[in-house]
């Protein structure tokens, strides 16, 4: 009976560590409350969709397209489900060395992200991360 308890709890300690994900896994929203994005992991990159939007449809009633963006091929795609955040490297609870779009503008940034609790502080910035601005995402449960 000592056995199988035994073996029983190392199962449920092994599979208890495997299952746990990284805290930056979930869905965010921006601090004007117009768009959510869940981040999630590829690999050993991070990455974020814009899976949500306050205003999905622009004034014709149709689905908000990325007619922004520089690329004409891409004019065409839905805003929404748009993959903004872009191949995120962690060191700690810095996430670094990736890209966020913005389809507000067309424009793509280089990017930070600091996680502290339910908290996310995006930074996107162009040369350097002096030269940027700081967001400040809450999580959705």
């Amino acid at each position: 009976m000592k056995k199988i308890m035994m073996s029983f709890i190392m199962l449920l300690a092994t599979v208890t560590l495997f299952a746990q994900t990284d805290p930056i896994i979930g869905k965010w929203e921006n601090p004007s409350g117009e768009g959510r994005v869940e981040i999630y992991k590829k690999g050993d990159k991070f990455f974020g969709k814009l899976y949500w939007l306050k205003f999905p449809n622009n004034e014709s009633g149709q689905p908000k397209k990325d007619v922004k963006n520089p690329d004409k091929a891409l004019q065409s795609r839905a805003v929404q489900g748009l993959e903004i955040l872009t191949n995120f490297t962690k060191d700690g609870n810095t996430y670094e060395d990736g890209k966020i779009y913005d389809p507000k503008t067309g424009k793509t940034y280089s990017c930070k992200m600091t996680l502290k609790g339910d908290k996310l502080d995006i930074r996107g910035y162009v040369g350097v991360s002096l030269l940027g601005r700081t967001e400040t995402w809450k999580r959705i449960n």
